[in-house]
C-alpha cells in the first residue's frame, strides 16, 4: 500500500497563499487543504484546477481512465500501455523532435505510466508556459498520427520492455498469480498484456487505430492542473484547445469475476532467488463511501507491517523470513489483498503460512488494542502530509483518485472514513475477505511442484 497516496493528516493546518478566506474555510475538515475547482465541458471532458502557492510552477496531468482493465477482446491485450509509448511519437504539427524542443522550452519533461485502471500523462514546468503545455497536449490527444512503420517500431520496443521486465522471477509470478486468481475479469492479465499478444502486436496496426478512436475521447479523460494558476485561466485554455474534441460513442463493458469457490495454487520453479510465498485473497473495489478499504488499510498496518507481532516473531526472533508485507491496492473493480513473504529456508514455508493463518484467525475474533488502533490511524494519516509540498506531489495524489472515480473530491470523502474505523470494522473485514475459498497461493522455489505440495 502506498501510504503517500493512501494516508492523510487529519486536522492539518496549512496556509495557502492566494486562496481566499472563504476557500480555506471551505476546506476545513477536509484532508486536502487546498480547494479543488472542477469544470465539466460540454464534450464530457472534466477540467480540475488546484491553485497552490508555487510561484512560477505548474503541474499538468491528463488522466485517461483506460488501462489493462478495458482490454476485453481476446488477442489484443497491452494496448493501453502501448499508447503510453505511442503518444510520444509526434503529430503532423509537432513531430517528435519539434515536440521535444517545444517541451524543453517550458522547462518541463513529459512522462507517462499505465496501470490496470488508467494511463496518466504528466509534466511539471513553467506556469508562464501553461498555454504551450495545453497546445502540445491537445495536439497529440486530438491529432496523433503515425505510420504503420512507426507503429511496428514502437510495438517492437514494447516487446523489448516486456522481455526486460519479465526476466525477473517476481514479475513472472505476478503474471501467473493474476492469471490464476482471475478467470473472467481482465485483471487476469498484467498492464503489459499477454506475451503472445505482444508478439502479435506488430500485426495489429488497424486495431491500434480502433483502440485510439474508442478511448482517446473527452469523456474518458480528465485534465488536472496544480500550481501557480487560476481556475479561470485553466478553464479558458481547456475550452480553447480541447473544446473541439468530439465525444465518442464506445461503451466499455468489463466482465464480472465469478465468486471463487476453492483455494488456488500457482508455482514458479526458480532457484536463483530466495524462496517466496504470497497469499492473495479477493478484496473489494475502491469506494469512497464504504468503510471496507480504510479498515483493510488499518488491518494491514497492524498485522503485516514492520511493527507487527508477526514481523517480530518471524523476522526478528525466529529469523524464518527476510520480510513480510501485506495490503490491498485501490482499483475500480474488486481486486486482491496480497500478503508477501521472502523465506530464509524454503522448508519453513508451511510453518510460516500457518503462522500467518493464526494471525488472521486472531484478528477475526479479537478486538485490536484501542491505543494501537488510534496510533495506526494517526500514522497512516500523517504520512500523507509529508508528501504534498509540491504541485507534482499534489497532482499525483489527486490523479490516483481521479482514475478510480473520475472525481478528485474522492480523496476528501475517503479520508473522512479513516477516523470512523473501529475494532469491529477490523473484525468485519477480516471475516468478510480472508476466506480460504477466496485464496490464491503463489510460490517460488527450486522445487518442481513447489514447497507446499
Amino acid at each position: 500500500m502506498n501510504t503517500i497516496i493512501k494516508a492523510a493528516a487529519l486536522g492539518l493546518m496549512l496556509v495557502v497563499s492566494g486562496n481566499s478566506i472563504a476557500d480555506v474555510s471551505e476546506q476545513a475538515g477536509k484532508i486536502l487543504p487546498y480547494p479543488i475547482y472542477q469544470h465539466k465541458m460540454a464534450n464530457g471532458l472534466n477540467v480540475v484546477t488546484v491553485p497552490f502557492d508555487s510561484p512560477g510552477l505548474a503541474a499538468f496531468h491528463i488522466i485517461t481512465r483506460v488501462g489493462a482493465r478495458n482490454e476485453v477482446e481476446p488477442g489484443v491485450t497491452g494496448f493501453a500501455h502501448f499508447f503510453e509509448h505511442m503518444m510520444f511519437r509526434g503529430t503532423d504539427k509537432y513531430p517528435k523532435e519539434k515536440y521535444s524542443a517545444a517541451l524543453k522550452s517550458t522547462g518541463a519533461a513529459a512522462n507517462a505510466n499505465t496501470t490496470q485502471d488508467r494511463t496518466a500523462y504528466h509534466m511539471t514546468g513553467n506556469a508562464d508556459k501553461l498555454e504551450l503545455m495545453f497546445e502540445l497536449e491537445s495536439d497529440r490527444f486530438l491529432n496523433l498520427n503515425y505510420s504503420e512503420h512507426e507503429f511496428k517500431t514502437e510495438a517492437g520496443a514494447v516487446k523489448g520492455e516486456y522481455t526486460k521486465n519479465f526476466a525477473s522471477p517476481y514479475s513472472q509470478i505476478n503474471e501467473k498469480r493474476a492469471e490464476t486468481a482471475f478467470t473472467t475479469h481482465t485483471y487476469s492479465h498484467t498492464t503489459m498484456g499477454y506475451f503472445k499478444d505482444i508478439v502479435d502486436m506488430p500485426n495489429q496496426f488497424e486495431y491500434s487505430k480502433v483502440f485510439f478512436d474508442r478511448y482517446y475521447r473527452p469523456e474518458f479523460n480528465t485534465i488536472l492542473v496544480v500550481g501557480d494558476v487560476t481556475p479561470k485561466q485553466v478553464n479558458a485554455l481547456a475550452e480553447k484547445y480541447f473544446g473541439k474534441w468530439e465525444r465518442g460513442s464506445y461503451k466499455s463493458v468489463v466482465p464480472v469475476e465469478p465468486e471463487q469457490e476453492e483455494t488456488r495454487y500457482v508455482h514458479l520453479q526458480n532457484g536463483t532467488i530466495p524462496a517466496y510465498l504470497s497469499m492473495s485473497f479477493k478484496g473489494p473495489a475502491f469506494s469512497d463511501t464504504k468503510i471496507d478499504m480504510p479498515a483493510l488499510d488499518v488491518l494491514a498496518s497492524i498485522v503485516f507491517s514492520n511493527t507487527s507481532g508477526l514481523y517480530k516473531k518471524l523476522v526478528i526472533d525466529e529469523q524464518k523470513i527476510r520480510f513480510i508485507a501485506g495490503g490491498a491496492g485501490d482499483s475500480r473493480d474488486p481486486n486482491l489483498f496480497t500478503i508477501q513473504v521472502s523465506m530464509v529456508e524454503k522448508d519453513d514455508m508451511a510453518y510460516v503460512m500457518a503462522e500467518i493463518e493464526k494471525a488472521i484467525a486472531k484478528v477475526k475474533t479479537q478486538d485490536v488494542d484501542a491505543a494501537l488502533l488510534a496510533t495506526t490511524k494517526s500514522n497512516l494519516k500523517y504520512s500523507f502530509a509529508m508528501g504534498i509540498d509540491t504541485p507534482g506531489a499534489i497532482a499525483q495524489s489527486l490523479s490516483h483518485y481521479i482514475q478510480l472515480t473520475g472525481d478528485p473530491e474522492s480523496i476528501n470523502r475517503l479520508y473522512a472514513l479513516y477516523d470512523k474505523v473501529t475494532a469491529e470494522d477490523i473484525k468485519m473485514v477480516a471475516n468478510k475477505y480472508f476466506k480460504m475459498e477466496h485464496l490464491t497461493i503463489a510460490t517460488i522455489s527450486d522445487d518442481e511442484k513447489g514447497a507446499l505440495k
